[in-house]
This record gives structure tokens, sequence and C-alpha cells, in this order.
């Protein structure tokens, strides 16, 4: 349970202050077909960057760039507002989500550094409904935690739509939050937490794609 710990601080606990990374590592050119071997291409790559001698800002970029293309964020934070999505403008809509962003992979990528060298193993995969289920373990000397990633196919390549951490999902404990932070307070409040929290990362990721 101790992974699961960073979760509840949403909107409270501060982003990471990351540097830019000189040479981040990019995702594989070529996308593996399944979504078991695209899991395990990936967090391979961040195993290099854990196991470097980059500093922990430093690994923190590299990781939040490796993950761009392997989270939908877009999916993750549509589920997480839930009832709530129709209260936010169309305008307001595009701001949260691309703040959500900024949460969400910084909130998996801490969860990755938690652990010093972490292993991973590769369970399997498995076909259900509409979507795929990966479930893996991350391996530490004295724990390990189950943690399952579920996919949508993004043409060659797989989208994490959620990940579940032991009995957790991610998106279901953001929704949870947001939904009592937004019960209590307006769109516009929350929103503004957010952009002090991550606003100023966004903007910096947004002039690097310049």
């Amino acid at each position: 349970m101790r992974l699961l710990l960073a979760t509840a601080a949403l909107l409270t606990a501060a982003a990471a202050t990351a540097q830019p990374d000189p040479s981040p590592d990019a995702a594989a050119t070529t996308q593996p077909a399944t979504a078991l071997a695209y899991t395990r291409a990936t967090l391979e790559q961040t195993r290099v960057i854990i196991d470097s001698d980059r500093t922990h800002n430093q690994q923190l970029e590299a990781l939040h760039d490796l993950l761009k293309d392997f989270l939908d964020t877009d999916a993750m934070g549509r589920a997480a507002l839930d009832k709530h999505w129709q209260k936010f403008s169309p305008q307001q809509q595009r701001e949260f989500l691309t703040l959500f962003r900024e949460l969400f992979q910084r909130t998996y990528v801490q969860k990755l550094l938690l652990f010093d060298r972490p292993d991973f193993d590769y369970v399997g995969e498995e076909t259900v409904d509409d979507y795929v289920r990966v479930d893996t373990l991350i391996l530490t000397p004295r724990d390990e935690f189950a943690v399952t990633y579920r996919f949508q196919p993004k043409g060659k390549a797989w989208l994490a739509t959620d990940i579940q951490i032991e009995d957790l999902s991610l998106t279901t404990n953001f929704r949870r939050q947001l939904n009592q932070l937004l019960t209590k307070s307006s769109v516009e409040n929350v929103l503004n937490r957010m952009r002090r929290k991550y606003g100023k990362a966004v903007a910096e990721d947004e002039a690097e794609d310049q």
C-alpha cells in the first residue's frame, strides 16, 4: 500500500521541479505489435532512465517525455471528471485536459521513482470486451506490487487509458477527489488550483514543442 500514498495529494502536493534533459530517451520508432510487447518496451526504457546517473530531476523529465505517447491522459481526464465534464466550457475542458496530463504523468512518474532500481515482471495480457488488459509486477528487494494497464489500440500503437496499482485505479482515485472538490467548489477555483501547481510546467512543455 505504500505505493498508493502519493495519489492522495492530487491538488495539494507541489509538482516536481524538473530541469530539461539534454538527451531525453525517445520511444521506439517501430511500435511492438501487442500491448504486452509495447508495455515491456516502454518499461524497459524507464529502467534505463532510472538506472542512469542522471539527477532526479533529469530522470523525471526524461520519463515525462517517454510517457507522452504511452498514456491517453485525455481519456483519463474525461473519465476522471465524469458527470462534472458538462460543467466545463469547451475552453475550460481543453485547459483541464492539458493540466490533467501534467498531473497524471507526474503522479505516475513519481511512483516509478519511489523505488531504488525497480525491476519489472510481465505477467501477460488478456482481451476484455473492447480493451486489452496487461498485467505486470514492480519488484523490489522487499516487496512486489501488481500494476495493471488498460489499453486501447491506436493505429499500430497502443494507449493506456487507465492504470491500476494493486486494487486502486488511478483514474477512479482522481475521479473521487475531483468529485469532492467540484461538489464544494467552482470549476474556476479547481482550475486555479491546477494552474498554480502545473501551469508553469505546461507552459515550459509548450515552449519546448515550438
